[in-house]
């Protein structure tokens, strides 16, 4: 039985000419673990849409810590507000301080100057128990708690409190675990009540931000072969209405390929095959500090298409960045030249590059090149693509409903073809154009309320391989020297050469 549709909605017009919607091209969806027992509310961040713009607001709502391997949101916090500066980011935080916990070690710590230090990380605040003398303790009656910048506990005494004159404190409680989140947890589903987890939250960021998801990623997840299928499925569609619009950004190559001529193999394995995937090979470091590369590339991928308009058409690839060094997940430096850095591209996977500095490198999505449809192969045309689906579906929503008349075609027609000539114009797209066309929309379509619009769209692809052809000229050497002879200069070389 055929889908019933009814999309686009209406909104009155003053003119017929409507402006498109403005919206972030590459919008960055992170699902991962963040250290929510920092945060400023560590039991209402589980499972939904978070959206930040500074690291200030994404430390303030999910907390954060430089132990990228137990919270992997973090990474993406580092490489977009402290490497490369873009933003907004949506994080969804998959650990739920109710599930992923563990029972605190008791602890005995001094009081110096009034002060005590407990040297655990991950305490929930609201479940820590103090005691003086096996005295319980009062938060905010005798004594005070904080986390300093290491994520550690500071406890306060409170003159005149239970503890005024305490040495020692003993220190017990819960911790959040990151170590018991699973790949399942990373999925996600629905449960009985319909509550969603996980990549089924990806649902809600329209309803709830009213922001259309750009680029997906899970950052020390997607090397797991589950949420790699998870994350592959859910890059082709959101809300069942925005066509192909995720693309996935994966660093699950690493555990697999210690050798850029095992990435074939391991991408096999993974079957790892969209064209809205678009793999990365190999860690990233800053100085001491290892980013996973899905990391680093999508917030580089923000970063190319700010500079471009917020049109994302220019492709990532040959973009610089600030880091010191590709890697595997321990760290151990891996130093590819560019011979191997193109063998790492052909088999469809991007790596980094140093070539007077570090730069990401490859063009391909993930299909190829298996396919090599130039709308799906090239990483840079398959977003504009579906970045442009989104944006005729944003801009004309308003439009549904509306009376099926010739001043509606023509109104969307004429206002889509100007928002085209101006890409062309810019340079953006060879052809951008659409048609109202009669043998496309038969009468039974238009008495069931559907008309269908043919767009012609060209963007152009990246200039991959760029070669010049030398050839030695002869003849230009005996036309120099019977030059010189017209000029009398014939003795002198005769001199020269004898």
């Amino acid at each position: 039985m055929a889908v019933y549709k009814h999309g686009v909605y209406v909104t009155e017009q003053p003119t017929g000419v409507v402006a498109p919607v403005q919206s972030t091209a590459g919008l960055q969806v992170v699902i991962g673990t963040a250290p929510i027992n920092r945060a400023s509310d560590p039991y209402h961040c589980t499972n939904v849409p978070i959206l930040a713009t500074s690291l200030k607001e994404a430390t303030a709502a999910l907390g954060y810590d430089d132990d990228y391997e137990k919270y992997t949101l973090c990474q993406s916090m580092g490489a977009c507000f402290k490497v490369l500066g873009v933003s907004p980011v949506v994080y969804i935080n998959v650990l739920d301080p109710a599930k992923h916990k563990k029972t605190m070690t008791e602890t005995t710590v001094q009081v110096n100057s009034g002060v005590a230090t407990v040297a655990v990380k991950d305490i929930l605040l609201d479940k820590l128990v103090v005691k003086s003398a096996s005295t319980d303790l009062t938060a905010g009656t005798d004594y005070t708690a904080a986390f300093d910048d290491e994520g550690y506990v500071t406890i306060a005494i409170i003159p005149g409190g239970k503890a005024a004159s305490a040495t020692s404190l003993t220190v017990s409680g819960t911790q959040i675990d990151p170590t018991a989140v699973t790949a399942d947890d990373v999925v996600g589903g629905v449960n009985a009540q319909g509550a969603e987890t996980g990549m089924e939250v990806i649902r809600q960021i329209y309803p709830a931000l009213n922001m259309t998801p750009g680029i997906l990623l899970a950052p020390g997840w997607s090397e797991n072969a589950t949420v790699a299928a998870g994350l592959q499925a859910k890059t082709t569609g959101i809300n069942s209405v925005f066509p192909r619009r995720l693309h996935r950004r994966c660093g699950q190559l690493h555990t697999g390929a210690k050798m850029y001529t095992g990435v074939k193999q391991q991408k096999e394995k993974q079957a790892i095959t969209s064209a809205n995937c678009y793999p990365v090979w190999l860690y990233a470091k800053v100085g001491d500090v290892v980013y996973a590369g899905s990391a680093m590339a999508a917030a580089l991928t923000v970063a190319t298409d700010a500079a471009n308009g917020d049109i994302p058409y220019v492709s990532p690839s040959n973009k610089t960045l600030a880091i010191s060094a590709a890697c595997l997940k321990d760290g151990t430096e891996v130093l590819l030249d560019q011979e191997q850095a193109n063998v790492v591209n052909s088999f469809g996977v991007a790596t980094w590059l140093n070539m007077n500095g570090f730069r990401l490198w490859g063009n391909n999505t993930a299909c190829y090149p298996g396919n090599t449809d130039p709308k799906d192969r090239w990483f840079s045309v398959r977003r504009f693509m579906s970045w442009d689906d989104n944006t005729f579906i944003q801009t004309y929503f308003q439009k549904v409903d509306d009376p099926l008349n010739k001043r509606l075609i023509e109104a969307l027609v004429d206002s889509e073809n100007v928002r085209g000539n101006s890409f062309v114009s810019r340079g953006i797209c060879a052809r951008h154009e659409i048609q109202y066309i009669e043998s496309e929309n038969p009468t039974t379509s238009l008495l069931n309320g559907c008309i269908t619009f043919h767009k012609y769209l060209s963007p152009f692809n990246p200039a991959e391989d760029i070669e010049e052809l030398v050839e030695f000229d002869p003849n230009a050497i005996s036309d120099a020297l019977g030059r010189l002879n017209e000029k009398g200069g014939y003795e002198l070389w005769h001199w020269i050469l004898t």
